[in-house]
């Protein structure tokens, strides 16, 4: 049987089932193969019953490619093929949707299943499943060709930053040096792309802390799993379909102030909680950090003012804070041939002689893993002797 006369059978027994009550069995799919006169071989009845149960239960027909060894991303476009990410950036599958209706049906069932709706009144939604995946879906039309749907799926164990290296994301110079800034407890921020794996590295980062020291992790939606004994998490909530109980970022940070936190680690810096992540690191919490979306470490202060802007910290300020709070950028990138993700630079941060806060390369890894000195080198050695001036 061809997968789209599987799908017209799966369409004319889901329609019949669902005019009555009932469990989702066999037998009751072979009475309405039968009732639709079409034929109730076990192998026909097997197929239309799996497919069924599929829509039911876990993430349907995406199941197989969430348990795939290394799948970081799997991604729904609309009907046709589904694509997933292992790292070496986007290849098809054999798993196909078939119809908008289908990619929609998905869509709302998974985003259910992380407590929320979606639909025609609210056509978005960004969730996490019960299994730690984190779900993002648009509806159709907003979303063209068809509704899309985006499961990024957290590591279970996560990686270690020997791991890293063995995996080609670090040279055995980035090894070394990264182990050295964690040991010297300076505050970095981790930037990068969408995708390029800036948690996934924050968190083997998090692993090489002292297992005596403790750690507050606050995150927009929890994806950082560092090994570590001494770590406690805070998630922000989104409001209910009333509109009211959300948890915003900004309390969070603040909570964590009170933990007595060892290191305070915001997962993803993304709106105003820059404000007070800067704060919290200006107030003896060394080695904090924390993740940021941009372009290249030398887009990182432009970046954080527009976000402390959105708190009404005038840019003077931000960049005051910035300059006294944060000493490494940490930048990876993604190479454009093999999709591979690796550790691009390494970047300190610099007041020019007007106040602003602008950034200097210590030290670039080319994706052949050569190392090239900076303008930065000297500085980021007096960093990592205790030299902070």
């Amino acid at each position: 049987m061809s997968p789209d006369d599987l799908a017209v059978l799966v369409d004319e027994v889901r329609r019949r089932l669902s005019s009555s009550p009932g469990a989702l069995t066999p037998h009751r799919v072979a009475d309405a193969l039968r009732a639709a006169g079409r034929p109730v071989g076990d192998t026909t009845v097997l197929a239309v019953y799996e497919g069924l149960r599929r829509e039911v239960v876990g993430a349907g027909p995406l199941d197989p490619l969430l348990s795939l060894p290394g799948v970081t991303d799997v991604l729904v476009n609309g009907p046709g093929p589904v694509r997933i990410d292992r790292g070496a950036g986007l290849e098809d599958t054999s798993v196909r949707l078939g119809s908008e209706e289908e990619c929609r049906r998905l869509a709302q069932r998974l985003v259910a299943s992380g407590g929320r709706r979606i639909d025609d009144a609210a056509p978005w939604a960004d969730v996490r499943l019960p299994d730690g995946t984190r779900c993002h879906a648009v509806l159709a039309p907003i979303a063209q060709p068809g509704t899309a749907i985006s499961l990024r799926i957290p590591r279970r164990d996560g990686f270690s930053l020997a791991e890293l290296h063995a995996a080609g994301a670090l040279t055995d110079e980035a090894h070394e040096l990264l182990g050295q800034v964690v040991a010297a407890r300076l505050a970095f921020l981790v930037s990068g792309g969408t995708g390029s794996g800036k948690t996934t590295l924050l968190a083997a980062l998090l692993g090489e802390v002292d297992p005596h020291e403790r750690i507050v992790v606050v995150e927009d939606a929890a994806e950082l799993r560092p090994d570590h004994p001494l770590v406690v998490g805070l998630e922000a909530r989104p409001p209910n379909l009333e509109g009211a109980g959300a948890v915003v970022l900004r309390d969070l940070v603040r909570q964590a102030l009170r933990m007595r936190p060892d290191r305070l680690v915001v997962g993803e810096v993304r709106d105003a909680a820059v404000v007070d992540l800067m704060a919290a690191m200006n107030t003896g919490h060394e080695g904090g950090c924390g993740t940021l979306h941009a372009n290249s470490a030398s887009d990182v202060p432009a970046r954080v003012e527009a976000l402390a802007l959105t708190a009404g910290l005038g840019r003077a300020a931000a960049h005051s804070q910035l300059a006294s709070a944060v000493d490494l950028v940490l930048h990876l990138e993604r190479d454009r041939d093999s999709g591979r993700r690796r550790l691009g630079e390494i970047a300190v941060l610099v007041r020019d002689p007007v106040g602003w806060v602008t950034t200097e390369v210590a030290v670039a890894f080319t994706s052949d893993g050569d190392l090239v000195t900076g303008p930065g080198s000297r500085r980021l050695l007096d960093l990592l002797d205790g030299r902070r001036s």
